[in-house]
This record gives structure tokens, C-alpha cells and sequence, in this order.
């Protein structure tokens, strides 16, 4: 389907940018990294994800092109309490084509993110880990189930304490494409085994984590049941991981993005069902502690629209948000969703790109009155880094560094 809610899907086509008609694909499952490479200007930046554990403590992850657009590198920006500035990140000598999507943070001396390292020339796609220790971003080993000439992402991190950490993506080696989960002891990352839905010749992969302690974490995403796709959600339950029946309103794809949690009865997942060949709708699914169930959530764009939903965090059993992009071509505006307990309705939010396309890919929250979401607006002929914050009572604009710009 040719449409742009398929940009967040990982299955053929990553992303799509779209400045002044041309498309330049991110084609990460067939193994290229990236196509039409001289499509994209030299100061394009995003960002797609972030974490915060204070008022004084946040950070986003995304990436930039460098030069004439002949290199994508990994972008981490930090807030102190009172700006965001640019922090150093690593990138892998021998890859040119760097990406950071997930980022989760413990404390001011504890944060992941996690992505992956390729090349424009083709060839293998590797996992990427970065660790904050409270003074500088470092890459750490992380494997690569599928081998030397496979495709290896990782999508989403989440963490409870300098000893737990998990990340998720998937494993695409071959044919197949299977869920990756791999797990932080506080000494190495490790594959951990996890399910595989859609029967011998999966295809599965998993997009966002969320935990609460050691004995229970979620991951979510997608498994392809032809000729559409279905949500995917698995439990863990500190012994292993397994799948657990969700929810597909839809009658054509189902997709999860993105999960939080605050306790063992409170979970959420969120991302898009396809009600038409051409319409997609927002997705919410929440976790009782008994069992998964759609919840009813808005589509501003109306009933021809595309909205989706990319990320969600929550604070408690009555504040949550989720964040993502009501779109009706050619144009797309921000989406912010918020759960007071009762109902998910939607909340004002800004448009710097005007009339062009703004999205936000991620959020996070440590109160009812410090919230962030991130993502990207569209300036023609570039994108720009876009962070909005919650103060308790509006979203707002917060100023944010575009490297090359």
C-alpha cells in the first residue's frame, strides 16, 4: 500500500521523507539502508525518541545527514532544566549510515539508546547500543543473532535499574524476519529467547518495551498473517517471554508501536489499525492486569484521514499520553492524546511547520506536569528536530539544535 502510514513500518519501507516531491526510502528490511540518497538535504534532522527522569533530566535521539547528505549520524540532545544542547554519540568507524531510535534513562548517570549501524553501499544492517554513564555516550557490544550478513535493528529500550534493561527489535536473516529481544544484566547484552508469531516462516518483529521491575516487561509490535498484519504482544514474566492475546479491531493491518507500563494491572500499547485499504485509525490497547482491550481514542483528521499514534507514556492510572500525526495528504499536523483516568481526548498542540508536515515519534513523562514529545516538522526543503513540553497546562515549542542547519 502506498501510503504514509507506512512510514513507521518496518516490514519494506522504514521512512518516508518527502521535501519538494522526491521520496527517499529507508529500505532497512531489504537489506539497502538507504535509496535516492542525493534526495535528501544536506540539514536534515529528527528525532525519534526520547526519555526524561526529572524536570532537570531528559534526552532525545534521532539522527542528522551530514555534508551533502552523504551520511546519516546519530543525534543525542540533552535537557538540563533549562536548554536542550547536543551531546557527543558514537559512530561506529566503517558505517556511514547511523540511526538511533529508543532511548530510556534510570538516572542522571544511567540512560540506553539503542538503533542500528549500516552503509549506504548495502550490505548488513547491525544492532547499535549506546550507554550514558553520566559523563559520555559509549558504544557497547551488543549481538547480532542473524550473523555477519544479516539485518539486525533495534527499535525500542526500556530500563529499571543499572541491572535491567531490555531492547527490542528484529532479526531479519534470510526469508525470515524474527522478534529480537536482548537483555542488559548490568555486565553484557544478551539474546533472550522469544516467540515468534505467524507459524514456520515468520514474520515478526517487535517495536517498543516498556518494564516495571524485574518480573514484568512487555515488548509489542506486529506479525505478518497474510495478506495483513496483526498486533503482536509479549509478557515477561522473570522466567520468560510469551505471547499474550491482543486486540485487532481492524479489518486489514494492525500495528503496535509503542508501550508503557506503571504496574503490574497497568499497561498501554499504541500505534494505528487499518479500517480501510487507505485509512488508517488510531490504536490504543490497555492492560487491566487480565487482559488486553481496544480503548476508544480520537482521529481528528476525520473519517478519510491517516492518524496514527507512534508513542505513549504514563505516569499513573490516570495520567497518560500518547503522541503521533493526524495526516490528510498532503499535509500532516501533530497529534497529542491525553488519559485522565476516564477517557483519551485530544490536547492542543503546536505546528511550527504550518501547513507543510510535523509529527511527533515519541513521549515521555516523570509527572503530571513535566511531559516531553518529539519528533520533526517539514521547513521545505528540509526537516527540523521538533520537542514540545507539557508544563501542566499547554504544550509548547521548546527551542532545540538542528546540526548543519
Amino acid at each position: 500500500m502506498n501510503r504514509l502510514s507506512s512510514v513507521r513500518s518496518p516490514w519494506l519501507v522504514h521512512r518516508f521523507r518527502v521535501a519538494l516531491g522526491l521520496v527517499a526510502a529507508v529500505l532497512i528490511c531489504a537489506g539497502a539502508t538507504r535509496a535516492a540518497a542525493t534526495a535528501w538535504p544536506s540539514s536534515n534532522a529528527w528525532f525519534d525518541g526520547v526519555a526524561a527522569t526529572s524536570a532537570t533530566n531528559a534526552w532525545a535521539v534521532g539522527t542528522y545527514v551530514t555534508g551533502s547528505g552523504a551520511a546519516d549520524q546519530t543525534l543525542i540532545e540533552h535537557w538540563n532544566g533549562k536548554r536542550w544542547k547536543v551531546q557527543p554519540s558514537s559512530n561506529p568507524s566503517g558505517f556511514n549510515n547511523n540511526w538511533l531510535y529508543g532511548v530510556a534513562a534510570t538516572s542522571p548517570t544511567n540512560a540506553w539508546a539503542v538503533g542500528y549501524v549500516a552503509n549506504f553501499a548495502g550490505g548488513p544492517v547491525h544492532t547499535l547500543v549506546e550507554h550514558w554513564n553520566g559523563k559520555a555516550w559509549k558504544a557497547q557490544p551488543s549481538p547480532n543473532p542473524g550473523g555477519s550478513t544479516a539485518n539486525d535493528v533495534l527499535y525500542a529500550v526500556a530500563a529499571t535499574s543499572a541491572t535491567n534493561a531490555w531492547a527490542v527489535g528484529r532479526d531479519h536473516s534470510g526469508h525470515t524476519l524474527k522478534t529480537l529481544i536482548e537483555h542488559w544484566n548490568g555486565k553484557a547484552w544478551k539474546v533472550q529467547p522469544s516467540p515468534n508469531a505467524g507459524g514456520s516462516s515468520p514474520r515478526s518483529v517487535l517495536l517498543g518495551v516498556a518494564a516495571t521491575s524485574a518480573t514484568n516487561a512487555w515488548a509489542v509490535g506486529r506479525y505478518q498473517k497474510a495478506p495483513t498484519a496483526k498486533t503482536l504482544i509479549e509478557h515477561w514474566n522473570g522466567k520468560g517471554w510469551k505471547v499474550q492475546p491482543s486486540v485487532n479491531p481492524g479489518h486489514y493491518d494492525n500495528e503496535l508501536w509503542s508501550a508503557t507500563a506503571t504496574s503490574s494491572t497497568n499497561a498501554w500499547a499504541v500505534y494505528y489499525t487499518g479500517t480501510s485499504q487507505t485509512t488508517d485509525k488510531t490504536l490504543i490497547e490497555h492492560w487491566n492486569g487480565k487482559a488486553w482491550k481496544a480503548q476508544p481514542s480520537s482521529n481528528p483528521g476525520g473519517s478519510t484521514a491517516n492518524d496514527v499514534l507512534y508513542g505513549v507514556a504514563a505516569t499513573s492510572a490516570t495520567n497518560a499520553w500518547a503522541v503521533g500525526r493526524e495526516q490528510t495528504a498532503p499535509t500532516a499536523k501533530t497529534l497529542i492524546e491525553h488519559w485522565n483516568g476516564k477517557a483519551w481526548n485530544v490536547q492542543r498542540s503546536a505546528n511550527p511547520g504550518g501547513s507543510s508536515r510535523d509529527d511527533l515519534e515519541a513521549v515521555a513523562a516523570t509527572s503530571a506536569t513535566n511531559a516531553w514529545a518529539v519528533g520533526h516538522d517539514y521547513i521545505g526543503p528540509t526537516e527540523q528536530t521538533l520537542i514540545e513540553h507539557w508544563n501542566g497546562k499547554t504544550w509548547k515549542v521548546q527551542p532545540s539544535v538542528n546540526p548543519n542547519h
